[in-house]
């Protein structure tokens, strides 16, 4: 997905996503730990983001993928969802969706607003 952000857009997720990470430490915790393993799996942060927010993950779910590692995957983010405050997580990705879930997982994990401006092809 292609995406073109402001700074103000950027900067103002980052600031939703500080105020989640602290009003809600553990839930950010899981959700920086469920990013990681995105990351080391690479599967799309698009297919992540649409986990997080119930949206059909489309062409985004990994392909060629062995079963236990998608299972070990979904169980790690199962451990995101059934926590009691991820319908805060969720308002947040779905408040900034516009900005791609790429660019908002970024922000999650310390990328500034400041390195993700301009068009970008990040899933």
């Amino acid at each position: 997905m292609i995406t073109l952000s402001s700074q103000d857009d950027l900067k103002a997720a980052k600031e939703a996503l500080e105020a989640v990470k602290n009003s809600y430490p553990a839930l950010f915790e899981k959700l920086v730990d469920v990013i990681n393993l995105t990351r080391a799996l690479q599967f799309k942060y698009q297919y992540l983001g649409c986990l997080i927010t119930d949206e059909d993950p489309g062409n985004n779910a990994p392909c060629f993928v062995h079963g236990s590692v998608l299972r070990l995957y979904k169980k790690e983010f199962q451990s995101l969802k059934d926590d009691s405050d991820s319908a805060v997580l969720k308002q947040a990705f779905i408040e900034f969706k516009h900005i791609s879930y790429a660019k908002v997982s970024l922000l999650a994990i310390g990328m500034t607003p400041e390195s993700l401006l301009g068009a970008s092809t990040i899933k």
